[in-house]
Order: C-alpha cells, then sequence, then structure tokens
C-alpha cells in the first residue's frame, strides 16, 4: 500500500475518513483505551494542551494526538508491530524481506515514560513504538517511493528508569507539517508486539533552531524550503501548545543530535 507524503497529518478529520475500527475508538475514547498501572487517561480525539489532562496526583498527561495517517500498526493498513524484528533500538535499516537503509543526520531519540497517577514516577515493564519520517519527508511501508522498506519503526520495552531510546535519523520536513516524532505507548511489550489498543498516541515536536542546522546540511535541501512555510503556533497538531511536546535537543549536525522528551501517561 503506498500513499504520496504530500497527504501526511491532515488532522483530524482526514483520519477519521482514513482510519480503522480500531483507530476510531481510540479517538473517541472507546473502550479499547485501558488505563496503565492505574493511569486515568486524558482526552482523546483532537489535540488537547497538557493543562487538560491533569490527574488527580496533579501531573499533567502528555497530549493525545493523532497518529497520522501512517501509522504502520495495523489500524489504516500495513501492521509492522507483529512482524519479527520489530523490537529493536536502532531503527535505521529496514528488516525482514526489506533491506534499505534511511540516511541523514544521526538522531537518537530518548522517551522517559512517566505514570501520571503516581506523581510522575519511572514507568517499567510499559512499551513504545515510535516511527517517523526519512529526510526526505517520505514514510516506508507507505511512500511511493519507500513503500518495500519499514525502516524507521521500532519497538522498545522500557527499563527501570522508564526510559526507551532509539537510534536513527534526524527526520525532513515536509510541506504542511512541524518536523516531528510520532509514538504510542502501550502497555507491556507483549501489548505492543500483538498490535493491541496503545494507552497513549502523541508526537515529538523539534526545535527550531536545531531543525535549521540539520537543513543546512547534504540531503535535506527540500526541508528548508518546508520549515520556511510552516510554524509551531500554524501546525495543526502542536498550534495548540506545544510545550509539553517539545523535544530537549543536544548535540550537533557533524556528530549527530540527542532528543530528549519525558511522556506522562
Amino acid at each position: 500500500m503506498t500513499h504520496e507524503h504530500h497527504g501526511h497529518d491532515r488532522g483530524l478529520a482526514f483520519d477519521l475518513a482514513t482510519l480503522g475500527r480500531r483507530r476510531a475508538l481510540l479517538l473517541f475514547g472507546g473502550a479499547g483505551l485501558a488505563a496503565l498501572a492505574g493511569c486515568t487517561s486524558g482526552s482523546t480525539g483532537a489535540p488537547v494542551s497538557a493543562t487538560t489532562a491533569e490527574t488527580a496526583a496533579g501531573c499533567a498527561e502528555i497530549p493525545d494526538e493523532t497518529a497520522g495517517p501512517f501509522p504502520g500498526d495495523g489500524s489504516n493498513g500495513p501492521n509492522v508491530l507483529t512482524e519479527s524484528g520489530i523490537v529493536r533500538s536502532d531503527i535505521r535499516s529496514s528488516f525482514g524481506a526489506a533491506s534499505g537503509a534511511a540516511q541523514g543526520v544521526p538522531l537518537t531519540i530518548t522517551l522517559a515514560v512517566r505514570d501520571a497517577a503516581s506523581g510522575c514516577g519511572p514507568l517499567p515493564g510499559a512499551a513504545v513504538y515510535l516511527w517517523h519520517c526519512d529526510r526526505d519527508g517520505e514514510y516506508s511501508m507507505y511512500s511511493r517511493s519507500v513503500g518495500d522498506e519499514n525502516y524507521l519503526r521500532g519497538v522498545q520495552e522500557t527499563d527501570e528508569q522508564g526510559r526507551v531510546s532509539f537510534v536513527s535519523v534526524f527526520p525532513g520536513a515536509y510541506a504542511g507539517r512541524w518536523p516531528h516524532v510520532h509514538f504510542e505507548v502501550y502497555a507491556s511489550l507483549a501489548e505492543a508486539t500483538a498490535a493491541g489498543e496503545p494507552v497513549k498516541t502523541s508526537q515529538l515536536a523539534l526545535p527550531e533552531d536545531v531543525c535549521a542546522a540539520v537543513y543546512a546540511t547534504d540531503g535535506y535541501g527540500q526541508s528548508v524550503r518546508n520549515l520556511a512555510g510552516i510554524s509551531l503556533e500554524a501546525d495543526n497538531v502542536f498550534g495548540d501548545g506545544w510545550e509539553a511536546q517539545l523535544a530537549t535537543v543536544t548535540g550537533d549536525a557533524e556528530s549527530g543530535y540527542t532528543a530528549e522528551l519525558e511522556v506522562p501517561v
């Protein structure tokens, strides 16, 4: 199944027209949205600000966001989660029958999953499925040029500190969206690799100054123009508030970057 990249993340209305029954249940708070370790989930559907997801313990959940039309989790076409090899930390290469590798500035993405119901303590034993576009703004498994690849997708189980790390490349900027990374949090590794119901679906935003530095390097030429045509305020996901989703990024374009984000669920 292939799609052109210009259809990426058109927003909630587009997703409701394209996503399957499982995602629709998630968006509208159906029974499939389970609690994780006693955690109370926030409202689902259209993006919400962190302040609307306050728990009784006073720890704000990260906002729920659309998974976009190209999740690869079985809710809209192909399902990579049940494939052998999806549990991995280095997501730069395809696996299984595919053999391609994504090129670009190195980026390590570290998420710290927290239990919002217990005051944002670490949440070990959960699982994170993470995916994003390549430096050309294309999504593996969907975009025509990389429809046969499955790179830049992976699952990891959280450690005792609730952390997961993925070795990847810096995503490009495509028209109409701020540079971002998608992720879903599952109650367990078994739930994730069975393509069960995620307890949280959200997105990570990348800082403007870092994006500008990366896009000045070879291979990211079209991202310069696309970044200039969008802002966090105008983005259809982050426009209502991005503070809780803006990653802290360190490093440089020559040696690579590390992006870190706290993820209360």
